[in-house]
């Protein structure tokens, strides 16, 4: 079944084939390195070459793809260095967020929202579900930055997520077990109780430094150097 099909949306085509193809790629359904030829990603689709063309140059756009004139598109792998450099960055605007959270303060509902995201990543460790960890870990960011409330701040870190995504998402398993990630999303929470913007910018730096570290040795030391 083509996606307009299974949608059964009036979304605008060029807005069904991006979001079905990010999806793909995210999720590993699509390869790195893998070619697509622009009627074949039609026609899988189930619509025309144009809002598929449409689609592939907003992902072009993101980095996860690069398009090839006239032919059609190839899924981006991600390096070691790459990652060394994503999380550069991350590092840096996330720990700005968190710092804007702890500034401006949290509503009731809004701290308690991330206390559950971090009370599921411990029920899920205790009961040693990575994925459901992950599922809370990527909820919690979610949220803390969405309450940073800076749309381009957003639009920044959500991009370079989408980038990093599929190297998280395989290498879940060969992490070490993340206690001590927990254990700074608490830290962090007690720095945004507190209204503490530094101590907050402090420790989510850290965490992201040492998540970041993580990552890239794993690439580098097992092999997966191009996910």
């Amino acid at each position: 079944m083509d996606v307009t099909e299974r949608t059964g949306s009036r979304i605008p085509y060029a807005e069904q084939a991006y979001r079905e193809l990010k999806r793909r790629i995210l999720d590993n359904e699509l390869s790195p390195g893998a070619n697509l030829l622009e009627q074949e990603i039609a026609a899988e689709l189930g619509m025309s070459r144009t809002p598929a063309r449409e689609a592939m140059m907003r992902l072009a756009n993101e980095g996860l793809v690069e398009v090839k004139p006239r032919h059609g598109m190839r899924v981006l792998p991600i390096s070691a260095d790459d990652m060394e450099e994503i999380y550069l960055v991350l590092t840096s605007l996330e720990s700005t967020a968190a710092a804007e959270v702890a500034k401006r303060g949290l509503s009731v509902e809004e701290f308690e929202a991330l206390e559950k995201a971090v009370s599921d990543m411990d029920d899920a460790l205790v009961s040693d579900d990575l994925s459901a960890w992950a599922t809370a870990d990527e909820r919690f960011h979610q949220l803390l930055l969405n309450y940073c409330a800076n749309r381009r701040l957003m639009a920044l870190v959500e991009n370079f997520w989408d980038q990093a995504h599929r190297v998280r998402m395989v290498t879940l398993k060969l992490r070490p077990r993340p206690t001590n990630s927990n254990k700074d999303h608490r830290e962090l929470l007690a720095a945004i109780a507190a209204r503490d913007s530094e101590k907050a910018r402090e420790v989510h730096s850290r965490h992201r430094e040492v998540s970041g570290r993580t990552l890239v040795d794993i690439l580098r030391t097992s092999g997966l150097n191009n996910v």
